[in-house]
């Protein structure tokens, strides 16, 4: 977003502020006040740049030059502090409700081509009938051959009732197809998926903390309920969610954490904007066992959860640490409708820690900021006695190792193969299978690895690249003429085989085509559904709700 502000724009209000009320701002304060400083640096900026603007041999253009001091100022602060301008206000509208003016669908660009890679139920492509897999040719008219991926973006989206002429072309067949969207106001829900796993135990994935969301997870809880009133736990899968609004994870903290009960606080510069946060509504269920996912893409209002229910010892954490982020932003009018969006507290968990992993008003000699080393960081007690953390996001109760793809894997994705593979068998097989029990026969396997030959997806193995650094390094300290035949007979015998590795991960990329294929018939909803079952975040804690004393054990 930082990005915004180095377009070109005619606005230069700053400019007129500086010229024209620098000296009136200056007699308000005594020189002993800190606002004197900022009053008198003020005014000699407004000089200088008037200055450089008469006399610089060359013209200078106004705005790009006030954008450049903004840019300055901005990397002086966290990452989380922004300037918005008016044209980019509707991306800050989607982080804090969801929705946005567009036609509901995912896109992939290269060179050659541009695929839709996944389109959202019931949005305006879904009801024109357009399918992951089919080739975007041109929008309005402009081809989008040689287009980057951004401008495909903004093409799409627009004022909701607005119209899109499309031509697309159909990945199988080749026929092309001329539509006209309408776009629509496209909610993006803040719960993808809910259902049962593992037989008994409940699941709701949440995807970001937006309006209303804490209503959704709860409707989301109510129904498991009511379908399955012999579940023995609930999963809330936190994973890979950003977070969002404060109030938001207050409210689902609520659904499982009973009435004023303290969920977090907040402190800053500014006193009176200090604040408890505490649950307003008896829970809906203060007992049900439960799980809360989380790995190092959880931040914000996901660890205010997640650091909630594990100091009120009021459910697990299974995963990964979480990101770490524990600062809150506020949205600040500025003149032509502008926004900065600013940084103005920390928050705290009940146990009193703030997660923050990373000090911004500490700089390293070169301007670069780090993580808190672990020496530093502070113990704090739950609830129950048990001892927590600060300064580095949420730790887990249960520590997951997370899950890696195998090069070969890696390489398959990026090339769009796998992608490409699922939508030829989509075509092909037009019944559709159970989402959850759908498994690639081994014939269909042979028939994938068919489909390989002659396509290049050549890539290194992280030996090879180790391999490979390890040679730099020794030629550098000069060993490596003294050890080069036993690197390269070490070389010889690692070099992969291409066919072998996609046999060796065979299971790997089983799991990938199938999660694909089952995405073709039941959008995101199947692709979530399938991947339960080899998920192995999932499977833990489903094995800790099927024993309570274990789960116990871990609240102790």
């Amino acid at each position: 977003m930082r990005a915004f502000f180095r377009r070109k724009r005619n606005i230069v209000l700053v400019l007129v502020l500086l010229i024209g009320g620098g000296m009136s701002i200056m007699g308000y304060y005594n020189d002993k006040d800190k606002y004197f400083e900022i009053a008198k640096n003020l005014d000699i900026f407004a000089a200088f740049y008037r200055e450089l603007n008469t006399y610089y041999v060359d013209d200078l253009p106004p705005e790009k030059l006030m954008y450049k001091g903004i840019d300055a100022m901005l990397e002086e602060t966290d990452p989380y502090t922004d300037f918005v301008p008016e044209e980019n206000l509707d991306e800050l509208k989607f982080m804090a409700t969801g929705r946005y003016g567009g036609v509901g669908v995912s896109v992939n660009t290269d060179s050659d081509r541009t695929v839709i890679t996944d389109v959202y139920e019931g949005s305006p492509m879904d009801k024109a009938g357009v399918k992951p897999g089919d080739i975007i040719l041109s929008l309005d008219g402009k081809s989008t051959k040689g287009m980057e991926q951004e401008e495909i973006s903004r093409m799409l989206k627009g004022a909701p009732g607005s119209a899109l002429a499309m031509v697309t072309k159909h990945p199988v067949t080749g026929a092309e197809s001329n539509k006209k969207i309408i776009r629509e106001e496209i909610n993006v829900r803040a719960v993808s998926f809910s259902g049962i796993t593992g037989s008994d135990v409940g699941y709701i994935r949440m995807t970001q903390f937006t309006e209303n969301s804490g209503q959704l997870v709860q409707s989301a809880f109510e129904e498991l309920k009511k379908q399955y009133p012999t579940m023995k736990g609930l999963i809330l899968d936190l994973r890979g969610n950003p977070g969002g609004l404060l109030d938001e994870a207050v409210s689902v903290a609520n659904i499982f954490v009973d009435k004023n009960k303290l969920i977090v606080s907040t402190k800053g510069k500014v006193k009176s904007w200090d604040r408890e946060y505490k649950t307003e509504e008896p829970a809906v269920d203060a007992h049900i066992p439960l799980v809360v996912l989380t790995n190092r893409s959880s931040a914000s209002a996901s660890e205010i959860v997640a650091g909630a229910i594990q100091d009120l010892d009021r459910g697990v954490i299974i995963g990964q640490r979480s990101f770490g982020k524990g600062l809150v932003q506020t949205t600040r009018p500025l003149p032509y409708n502008a926004k900065l969006k600013v940084t103005t507290a920390k928050y705290y968990t009940p146990s009193g820690r703030c997660i923050q992993a990373i000090d911004y008003s500490h700089r390293n000699s070169d301007g670069e900021v780090e993580s808190m080393p672990d020496s530093l960081r502070r113990s704090f007690n739950t609830l129950a006695g048990r001892k927590v953390r600060d300064g580095g996001g949420v730790e887990p109760d249960d520590a997951v190792e997370p899950t890696l793809l195998s090069q070969v894997a890696i390489t398959l994705l990026r090339k769009q193969y796998i992608f490409d593979y699922a939508t030829q068998y989509y075509y092909s097989h037009p019944k559709a299978p159970q989402a959850s029990t759908f498994t690639l026969s081994e014939d269909d396997f042979a028939d994938f690895l068919k489909y390989l030959d002659g396509r290049n997806y050549s890539y290194k193995t992280r030996s090879e690249e180790a391999l490979e650094s390890f040679q730099s390094t020794a030629k550098k300290e000069k060993y490596y003429d003294a050890v080069a035949k036993e690197f390269e007979a070490l070389q010889v015998k690692m070099k992969h085989d291409k066919k072998q590795d996609l046999l060796k991960n065979k299971q790997e990329i089983k799991r990938l085509l199938e999660e694909e294929i089952v995405n073709r018939y039941y959008m995101q909803r199947g692709r979530i559904e399938k991947s339960l079952s080899s998920d192995n975040e999932v499977n833990e804690a489903i094995a800790v709700l099927h024993k309570p004393e274990r789960y116990q054990q871990l609240l102790k």
